[in-house]
């Protein structure tokens, strides 16, 4: 007896699942073709659905009616065929929306794609030209600088094709919206002729007419995109301008300081090689004075005052000489750091 017992369980649940699904089929249908208003209207339905012959009122207990006001009947075959069929139609039209509502989105997550994918080939084309002909070509190889003159007309250049995009964009703007006033004009004038479009040919004509008012929308963003980008450069090369202004004039500046510092120091050169040669004539004339003091004949007094004078005059001049030599050799050392740093 156990199995007989399992398999009729079984078939009693499969008897109840099949007998839920039709309730929901039919409240289903008994929804759409009558749909309740009033908590009075509901009860009437939920009384005489297929649902409520079946398994019953779960709003409460029914008022109690006289046996004969009321004659419940089980739905015929035919009658089931058609809900059944019903139903399966609106489903199907469900189903075809849904179906081209994400074929239109496909397209567009497509175009979307398509667009990333050309506009990242273009950033990794714009990359390459910027490294091959800024940070490759324009660098200086004695000073490892990039040269500010080949970054000018290479951000000019950019510039200009920036804007030579943006026109392109506003005349394919321009022609799609004859295109767009053209097509109205022609569908105005078919509607006064009288000429009726077939249901399927008019909702094609709103679709291509919101798709091409979405890709005139996303022209228009783009075309401020680039405005904005454009705004952006045009800020930055005026920047990059004032910069290399004002490092000319510095340059400018430090070019003739370092030839000033050079003529300074040319004087300087000649000053220490002037002082050398009068030291060099001052030590002579003070040896010829010590031989000639080492002489047996005493000179005299006068002489001997004098020569001392000159002695202690030309002694004067050498520690003076030798004092502008340092000096001077301090400042030609100053220079020289100064003009390799400015360089």
């Amino acid at each position: 007896m156990g199995p007989d017992r399992h398999n009729l369980a079984e078939e009693l649940r499969a008897e109840c699942e099949r007998l839920r699904t039709e309730n929901a089929v039919f409240e289903a249908y008994l929804q759409r073709v009558n749909p309740p208003t009033t908590a009075g209207g509901d009860d009437r339905d939920d009384t005489n659905s297929p649902s409520a012959r079946k398994t019953g009122s779960k709003k409460g207990k029914p008022k109690p009616v006289a046996a004969t006001s009321i004659k419940l009947r089980d739905l015929t075959t035919e009658e089931k065929y058609d809900i059944v069929t019903s139903e399966m139609e609106v489903m199907a039209g469900g189903i075809e929306g849904v179906k081209v509502d994400g074929e239109k989105r496909l397209s567009e997550l497509r175009a979307l794609l398509e667009e990333t994918d050309l506009r990242i080939a273009e950033t990794k084309k714009d990359t390459y030209e910027f490294k091959r002909d800024i940070v490759v070509g324009a660098e200086n190889f004695r000073t490892g600088k990039t040269a500010a003159e080949k970054m000018l007309r290479y951000l000019e250049g950019c510039a200009g094709a920036k804007d030579s995009v943006i026109e392109k964009l506003k005349l394919k703007n321009t022609s799609l919206k004859t295109q767009i006033a053209k097509l109205e004009q022609q569908l105005q004038q078919k509607e006064e002729m009288g000429e009726v479009l077939h249901v399927i040919d008019f909702d094609q004509l709103k679709i291509e007419n919101q798709q091409h008012l979405e890709r005139i929308e996303e022209r228009n963003n783009e075309l401020l995109r680039l405005k904005l980008t454009t705004g952006k450069t045009v800020a930055t090369l005026n920047r990059l301008k004032k910069t290399l202004g004002e490092i000319t004039r510095r340059g400018e500046w430090l070019r003739k300081e370092t030839e000033e510092r050079r003529d300074m120091l040319a004087t300087f050169d000649d000053a220490i090689e002037r002082v050398s040669e009068e030291r060099a004539g001052a030590a002579k004339s003070n040896k010829i004075l010590h031989t000639e003091s080492k002489d047996d004949e005493n000179p005299q007094v006068l002489e001997y005052i004098q020569v001392k004078q000159a002695v202690v005059d030309l002694e004067k001049k050498v520690v003076d000489w030798e004092r502008r030599v340092e000096l001077a050799e301090m400042e030609s050392k100053r220079l020289t750091t100064v003009s390799m740093k400015g360089m």
